[in-house]
């Protein structure tokens, strides 16, 4: 059996899956205890040829930047390897790729300086607009005054091609006066559980071990009819990580395939007779979780699930600790950077 894979007309490139954070809702686990794995150089050039031609532009132009358009270089933290994301973004330029843009948590805002000429360097090397990433999670380890320098700087040079993902809350530490960071708990004692419905907490990757006491909680039968079909095979945004893992859905620790050979994945397709979890999850949630019972004595959590996500996440994670044949699970090492 083959599925077509979709086609990507929005992608985000995973320059390494270490982090500075290590974020409670983070769906792709990065964190500092990530090994230092950077894409090369050379997956890099093959991975951003392929998408060229492909990707669509932001509304306003290939020169406009949008969360869900274009070109973005993500992680993990791009900033930690600020060499290697000025080379990315002048690949990217070459190959013609439209509304370029970075994410960053901004860790290494310290000093005006610095950040101004940082900026202006990617922008002069094609980089078209930063997404800061702002949030309660993100706070706990990232000094307010540099997510704020970040912000102010960006502003300066990208003008409205600055993105801050999301504005509710950077208003909200800034009404605080805040300096320095803010733990999760205190931010719950002064904003309450209110305070989070601004947030797009997606019920997948770490928060379904790190905030599940947010979510009503569901037994396992209650997801098993469903299925991943429409995640897997959407159409408007795509992930490529360092290691070449074409990722749809948000869906981290489950490749579809190799992206360094995105032209023959998508003219091809893909076996699902080669990737069983990926086949199970084709069809219906209960056929992957009587799979794990059968061969793995996968035992259901006594506090239930948050999500069809959770559900799914933590049967993988159980297989990869008990079986390494799977390759669509990959990388291996998200599933040990969960909790």
């Amino acid at each position: 059996m083959r599925i077509s894979p979709p086609r990507p007309v929005s992608c985000g490139i995973f320059l390494t899956y270490k982090c500075t954070s290590e974020c409670k809702h983070c769906m792709y686990a990065s964190s500092p205890k990530w090994r230092a794995d950077w894409i090369t150089e050379s997956d890099l050039s093959r991975i951003l040829s392929q998408l060229s031609g492909k990707i669509v532009p932001a509304p306003r132009g290939k020169r406009a930047v949008g969360i869900n358009y274009g070109i973005h270089f993500t992680g993990g933290e791009p900033f930690l390897n600020f060499k290697l994301l000025l080379r990315a973004v002048e690949t990217a330029s070459s190959y013609g790729l439209p509304s370029i843009f970075v994410e960053t948590n901004s860790f290494w805002c310290v000093d005006d300086s610095l950040a101004r000429e940082k900026l202006k360097e990617l922008k002069e090397a094609g980089l078209n607009g930063v997404l800061v990433s702002v949030n309660p999670f993100l706070i706990e380890y990232v000094p307010f005054e540099r997510i704020d320098r970040a912000i102010k700087i960006c502003r300066e040079i990208f003008g409205e091609n600055l993105m801050i993902y999301q504005e509710t809350f950077y208003h909200q530490f800034r009404s605080l006066r805040l300096r320095g960071t803010l733990s999760f708990s205190r931010y719950l004692e002064i904003f309450g559980l209110p305070g989070l419905s601004y947030i797009e907490l997606l019920p997948m990757g770490r928060t379904c071990y790190k905030l599940r006491d947010l979510f009503v909680k569901y037994p396992a039968k209650y997801f098993l009819g469903e299925n991943c079909r429409a995640e897997l095979l959407r159409e408007w945004h795509t992930h490529i990580d360092n290691y070449g893992n074409y990722i749809t859905g948000y869906c981290g620790g489950l490749s579809l395939g190799d992206a360094r050979e995105l032209d023959e994945l998508l003219e091809r397709g893909i076996d699902l007779d080669e990737r069983p979890i990926l086949k199970a999850l084709m069809n219906n949630l209960g056929e992957l979780y009587h799979f794990a019972v059968r061969e793995f004595n996968y035992v259901e959590k006594e506090d239930g699930y948050i999500s069809k996500c959770d559900l799914c996440l933590d049967i993988r994670r159980h297989i990869i600790q008990n079986s390494g044949k799977f390759i669509e699970l990959s990388p291996r090492e998200f599933y040990f950077h969960l909790c």
